[in-house]
């Protein structure tokens, strides 16, 4: 992929749609690419997360390992998804393990890339902290069109 095809996906992505080419631009020049073999693990669940992954080719089956050790699949993301976004804003520890269901291509976006982002561009800043706002609301709201089933 192309660093202009880089920036068209960002700007396909939610947590990116409303930013400008130069903020997408600095993120698709620093962030890192490479392709994760079939079978071959990105990450484990439990482990620290410090970056976000857009897959670009291919797929991941994202799975969790319940408290009686068994593993269950609970999603398959494919080209486009964006996993792992809250680790651009904190360290958190990975919910699931993603391994490749074949030959897969990723962009990772550090932490600290995106904490530049930030930086250089206050309006990138804005465009954030109205997303979780949205976030959170969207949140409540389900949570209190559920509440009359546990009351």
């Amino acid at each position: 992929m192309s660093l202009s095809d880089d920036i068209h996906l960002l700007s396909q992505l939610p947590l990116f749609k409303d930013m400008n080419d130069d903020q997408l631009r600095l993120i698709a020049f620093g962030a890192d690419r490479r392709v994760i073999a079939a079978g071959q693990m990105l990450f484990r669940q439990g482990s620290p997360g410090e970056s976000a992954y857009v897959i670009t080719s291919g797929s991941l089956e994202l799975s969790v390992t319940g408290s009686d050790g068994m593993g269950r699949t609970e999603a398959i993301a494919g080209p486009g998804a964006l996993i792992s976004e809250l680790a651009l804003i904190t360290l958190v520890e990975r919910k699931f393990t993603a391994i490749a269901r074949e030959d897969t291509g990723i962009i990772r976006i550090t932490r600290a890339l995106f904490h530049r982002l930030i930086e250089e561009y206050p309006s990138a800043a804005r465009i954030m902290e109205n997303r979780i706002r949205d976030s959170i609301a969207d949140l409540a709201a389900q949570a209190a069109s559920q509440f009359h089933r546990f009351s």
